[in-house]
C-alpha cells in the first residue's frame, strides 16, 4: 500500500484530491493533508509518505522550497506538483529537483489518476528491482558461503592440490600472499553435552561475530564438526607475513568483547596455526592449530595459543605423513577395507620409525587423524560416534590397535551407507536433475536437495555415474535438444530456452562441442 500526502493551501482542493484518490485506487491511501510547506515538511518527516501531491504556490514556504527540504532527508519520496500557474520557470525549477509529474489546476480526475498511476508504477518497479537484487545478493552470499565451506573442508582433508593463492586471489578480487588456520573450539560449562541446536546457534553466532570484527583480512569459515570450526585467514598483498601474530592477536582481542554474549553456557578456545606461502601447505597450518588447541585445553586459564615453529626432528616428515593421511581418508570414503588396513599400517610405521619424534607427538598425530575422519563422515552426512581422544598414558602399540579397530568399524559403516543410503540419495538426485534440467539448476542446489555436502556429492556422483554433475546435466540437455529439433515448428532459440540455456550462442557452442555439429547443421542432417 503506497502512502500519499496532500499539500495545498486550499482546503477544498485537498478534500477533492483525497476523495478522488481514496475512491479510485486500491493500492494507495491518503495518510494526511498539509495546508502549507512548513507543515508538509513536518508531516513528511513523521509519516514518510511514498508520494506527495504538492501545490507550488503557497504562502510562506512554497512547494518548490518544501520539495528541496524534504529531498534532503528522504530522496526516495516522489512528488506530483499541482499549480494553477502554467509558467515554464515554475516547471523548470521543480524539474531540477527530479520531479517528473506536473498537474495544472483545475485538474481533471483522469489527469490526476493517470499521473498517480505512472508514479506508483515507477515506485513498484523500483521496489521489485531492489527485491530482486537483494534476493540475488542473498543467493550469491549463500553460494559463496557454501563454496568457502567446501574449500576449507577440502583443505583440511588435504584434497586441495591444484588451487593456488593466485587463483584464490582472482576469485576474491584481491592479491593473496599467504594464509593460516585458526581452529575455534566450544567447551560446554558443566557435565552435559551440547545439543545439536546449541552447536548450531553457537556456529551462527561465531560467523556473525567474525564477520563484524575481521576487517583487513580475507576469511573463509569452514563447517562445524565436533564443536570445532576451522577458519582460514588469508593475507592480502599489503599485509606482511611477519605481522601475522599481531593481526591474529587483534582478531582475538576484538572477539574478547563478544565472549560474554555467547548464546549458550560454554567457553571458547582458539588454536592458531602458522602462516604459509602456498595453498597446499595450509593443511599443515591446520595440524598445527589442532596441536595448539590440544595444548591449550591443558591450560584452562588461557583462551588461545599460537603454534610454535618446531625444530628439526619434532615433526615427522610432514609432507609424507599428510600424503598418507589423504590416501587413508580416500580409502575410508571408498569403503575399501584392504586399502585402509594397508595405508593405516604405513601411517603407523612411518610415525613409529622416526626415532627422533617425541612419543607425545605421535599420539597427537593419531588424534588429529581421527578428527579428520570424523569431519569427513560429518561432511558425508554419516552420523557416527568419533573415536575417544587418545589416552596419552597408553602404550603406542595399544593405541595403534584401537585405531585400527575403530577404522574398520568406520569403513563398515561407510560401506553400508554407500550401498544403501548413498545409492538412494544419488538415485534421488538423478531423478531431480531429470525433472528439473530445464531450470537454473546447480550442483549446490541438488546437493542440498539430497542433504549432502556439495564437495562429497560431486565425488560420489562421479564415482557412481562415471561423469561429473555438469557433464551429466549437459548431456541430458543436449539429448533433449536433439529430440525437440525434430519439430520443425520450433526455432533453435525456443529449444535453447526450453532446455535450460539462457544464451543461444552459448547453447550453440555447447551443442557443437557435444555433437561435432552446430544446431543448424545437426537439424539439416537429421531432419532435412
Amino acid at each position: 500500500m503506497l502512502k500519499i500526502l496532500i499539500v495545498d493551501d486550499e482546503v477544498l482542493e485537498r478534500t477533492a484530491l483525497t476523495k478522488i484518490i481514496n475512491g479510485s485506487l486500491e493500492d494507495v491511501i491518503v495518510i494526511g493533508e498539509a495546508p502549507n510547506g512548513r507543515k508538509a515538511i513536518e508531516m513528511a518527516q513523521e509519516h514518510r509518505p511514498d508520494i506527495i501531491f504538492m501545490d507550488i504556490k503557497m504562502p510562506g514556504i512554497d512547494g518548490v522550497q518544501a520539495v528541496k527540504a524534504i529531498k534532503k532527508f528522504d530522496p526516495s519520496i516522489r512528488f506530483i506538483m499541482v499549480s494553477a500557474f502554467n509558467t515554464f520557470e515554475y516547471a523548470k525549477e521543480v524539474m531540477q529537483q527530479g520531479v517528473k509529474e506536473y498537474i495544472l489546476k483545475p485538474s481533471r480526475k483522469q489527469d490526476i489518476l493517470a499521473g498517480l498511476q505512472r508514479v506508483s508504477d515507477e515506485i513498484k518497479e523500483e521496489r521489485k528491482l531492489v527485491e530482486e537484487r537483494q534476493s540475488l545478493r542473498e543467493n550469491l552470499d549463500r553460494a559463496v558461503s557454501i563454496a568457502q565451506k567446501e574449500w576449507v573442508s577440502s583443505l583440511l582433508l588435504n584434497q586441495v592440490q591444484d588451487i593456488t593463492f593466485d587463483e584464490w586471489g582472482q576469485l576474491l578480487g584481491v592479491e593473496i600472499t599467504s594464509g593460516y588456520i585458526m581452529l575455534f573450539s566450544l567447551l560446554p560449562m558443566g557435565e552435559a553435552e551440547l545439543s545439536a541446536s546449541e552447536k548450531h546457534n553457537w556456529y551462527l553466532w561465531l560467523k556473525d561475530v567474525l564477520k563484524s570484527v575481521v576487517k583487513k583480512q580475507e576469511m573463509m569459515i569452514g563447517p562445524i564438526t565436533d564443536s570445532q570450526v576451522p577458519v582460514l585467514f588469508l593475507y592480502k598483498k599489503a599485509m606482511e607475513k611477519i605481522h601475522y601474530k599481531t593481526t591474529a592477536q587483534k582478531v582475538i582481542e576484538n572477539l574478547n568483547s563478544h565472549f560474554c554474549n555467547i548464546p549458550i553456557r560454554a567457553e571458547l578456545r582458539i588454536g592458531v596455526g602458522l602462516p604459509y606461502n602456498h595453498a597446499h601447505e595450509l593443511n599443515q597450518s591446520y595440524h598445527e592449530a589442532v596441536t595448539a588447541l590440544q595444548q591449550l585445553l591443558k591450560t584452562p586459564t588461557r583462551r588461545y595459543l599460537f603454534a610454535v615453529k618446531q625444530g628439526p626432528g619434532e615433526i615427522p616428515s610432514v609432507s609424507g605423513v599428510l600424503e598418507i593421511e589423504k590416501k587413508l581418508l580416500d580409502a575410508v570414503r571408498q569403503g575399501d577395507v584392504n586399502q585402509v588396513l594397508f595405508i593405516f599400517d604405513s601411517f603407523a610405521t612411518k610415525l613409529a620409525a622416526n626415532k627422533e619424534l617425541k612419543e607425545s607427538l605421535v599420539k597427537k598425530s593419531f588424534d588429529e587423524l581421527f578428527i579428520l575422519v570424523s569431519r569427513m563422515l560429518h561432511d558425508l552426512g554419516i552420523s557416527y560416534e568419533r573415536m575417544p581422544a587418545v589416552d596419552v598414558t597408553e602404550d603406542l602399540a595399544v593405541i595403534f590397535e584401537k585405531g585400527k579397530a575403530h577404522l574398520l568399524a568406520v569403513v563398515h559403516h561407510v560401506q553400508v551407507w554407500r550401498n544403501n543410503h548413498a545409492k538412494g540419495m544419488l538415485h534421488k538426485a538423478k531423478e531431480y536433475i531429470e525433472n528439473h534440467y530445464a531450470d537454473s539448476i546447480t550442483l549446490e542446489l541438488v546437493a542440498e536437495y539430497v542433504e549432502l555436502s556439495p564437495f562429497y556429492f560431486s565425488k560420489l556422483f562421479k564415482d557412481r555415474f562415471g561423469m561429473t554433475f555438469i557433464d551429466y546435466l549437459t548431456e541430458l540437455r543436449i539429448n533433449h535438444a536433439k529430440i525437440e529439433m525434430v519439430d520443425q515448428g520450433k526455432s533453435l532459440k525456443e529449444i535453447c530456452f526450453s532446455i535450460g540455456y539462457k544464451d543461444p550462442n552459448y547453447f550453440s557452442r555447447v551443442f557443437k562441442k557435444q555433437t561435432g555439429l552446430s544446431p543448424t547443421d545437426f537439424r539439416k542432417a537429421t531432419v532435412g
